[in-house]
């Protein structure tokens, strides 16, 4: 399919990937630009949360990813802790333990086949823009600087991004915790459990396994908070490891070591005219948790489309300024959620964190409490805003329904970036809406089950609108309204028959 506009995106990382991939897929140009010549090994990022596998299953991408890493029904912290994943609703009732260096590269590999290209050794130095376009400076491998044009940048470019500075965006927050170890290691005793996680309110550690039998450890000690470029002392590790868990699991040949300091800030304003922040760009925190990665790649999600029908010339005014105000309350939320986890794990008189055990530990035992729980560190509890009077579903996430026909669910029929309308009884008027006149933007499907509900579902599997409405008529105009307000007015764009020819 031909392209309708361009994007350049700063950031190679998990966020910058899926995004590119999105909107190569919708047709837009693409190119990502990536300060490394190389594609990193590193990770610091090994949870993918049942949310992100979703939006990774509606990609076609979920299933490779879980066959290669393992499954984590629940996580046990501080002895009686416990969130239990095996209660959330869907196919991913579990926490996925995967390096991030194997998101990238299925990210990646998905980027290409798309058509987006990307360029490595490419160090933005400077970007700026007007009412047009905007345009950014770019440092070649060979030092050579240029500037390349687009209609749109996104900067996905970490936590000292280059962008958001250009864009003259604070960043306020400041250290959540400093001076945290981290290790490749091997061990002579496999822990019980794939995360091992523990503390006594002066140290903590935790231990994940690469798959490959090789463990990364973190850990980290208050009594002796070094810079972050002091080496790490292996005997030191050995010893915060024992005391926070107990054992050391018989630690060895340690292959890498570092010390890092984790801050909590957040961005106030996601969108500056031409310009958007996505990922640690945007907002940064602590690993307790595991949301950095997970928030990043949701961001990208929650974009994609939007640039893709702003290019394609459909977008309903707006649009894009949904993007800060749906997006900036869950960065916000995630600093909080893992702000509050680090917090707890730190707390150091003995009768307080007796009391953190004791009240924890009853609490997620409770069914709904622990369904709470889940769902929060999950995501799959996210929603966004909707209208006064709206149906109790607009906002929420939608479950990978059953479809008559195929495909033969939600999520496969959301593959390909359209909306779907999910209806409830075949209605040829209805069919006419979404096959004729919103040709290209929005799929029909028919419920495969028995059900009253009728809905419009966004290419990020959120629902953007719903109705209980039987009767035919009324039910045909309010579906027309939707459509309206959400895919533009009715007709086919350059880009719908652009998609419509591209069929085989």
């Amino acid at each position: 399919m031909a392209a309708t506009g361009t994007v350049l995106i700063v950031g190679a990382g998990p966020a910058g990937l899926l995004l590119a991939g999105d909107l190569a897929t919708a047709g837009v140009a693409v190119t990502v630009l990536e300060r490394r010549t190389d594609v990193s090994g590193l990770t610091r990022a090994f949870a993918v949360h049942a949310r992100t596998l979703e939006l990774l299953e509606m990609r076609g991408l979920a299933r490779e990813l879980v066959d290669g890493g393992a499954r984590v029904p629940a996580v046990r912290a501080f002895g009686r802790v416990r969130v239990d994943f095996s209660l959330l609703p869907g196919r991913f009732p579990f926490l996925l333990v995967t390096p991030q260096y194997r998101v990238e590269r299925l990210l990646e590999r998905r980027a290409l086949a798309a058509g987006a290209e990307i360029v490595r050794g490419a160090e933005v130095v400077g970007a700026g823009q007007d009412a047009a376009s905007v345009r950014v400076r770019v440092r070649g491998a060979d030092g050579a600087v240029g500037t390349r044009r687009a209609d749109y940048l996104v900067g996905a470019d970490g936590v000292r991004s280059t962008v958001r500075e250009a864009l003259g965006l604070p960043f306020p927050g400041g250290a959540a915790i400093r001076s945290v170890m981290l290790a490749d290691v091997r061990l002579a005793e496999e822990p019980a459990d794939v995360l091992t996680v523990g503390s006594d309110g002066t140290v903590f550690a935790f231990l994940v396994p690469f798959g490959d039998g090789w463990y990364r450890v973190i850990a980290w000690n208050r009594d002796h908070q070094a810079a972050d470029d002091e080496p790490v002392d292996v005997a030191e590790l050995r010893a915060v490891v024992r005391r926070a868990l107990g054992t050391d699991h018989g630690m060895h040949a340690p292959r890498w070591t570092s010390r890092f300091h984790s801050d909590e800030r957040q961005v106030p304003c996601y969108r500056v005219g031409r310009a958007f922040l996505a990922g640690d760009a945007a907002h940064v925190h602590s690993p307790a948790g595991g949301l950095g990665m997970n928030t990043g790649l949701q961001d990208a999600a929650n974009l994609g489309w939007k640039l893709a029908a702003a290019l394609q010339g459909w977008a309903p005014p707006g649009l894009l300024d949904t993007y800060h105000a749906e997006r900036h309350p869950v960065g916000r939320r995630a600093l909080l959620i893992s702000g509050t986890m680090l917090r707890v794990a730190r707390l150091r008189p003995r009768v307080l964190r007796a009391a953190r055990t004791v009240i924890a530990g009853t609490a997620t035992r409770a069914r709904p409490v622990a369904r709470r729980a889940a769902g929060a560190a999950s995501g799959l509890d996210i929603a966004y805003p909707a209208p006064r009077g709206a149906h109790r579903l607009t906002g929420r996430r939608a479950p990978d329904v059953p479809l008559a026909g195929e495909p033969s669910r939600l999520y496969e029929a959301l593959g390909d970036g359209r909306f779907v309308l999910v209806v409830a009884a075949n209605d040829p008027a209805v069919t006419y809406l979404a096959t004729r006149r919103w040709a290209g933007r929005v799929r029909y499907a028919l419920a495969g089950g028995a059900t009253r509900t009728t809905v419009l579902v966004r290419p990020d599997g959120y629902i953007a609108w719903a109705t209980d409405e039987t009767a035919p008529d009324k039910r045909a105009a309010q579906i027309r309204d939707a459509l309206v307000r959400w895919c533009g007015p009715a007709g086919e764009h350059a880009a719908d028959q652009k998609r419509r020819s591209s069929r085989p």
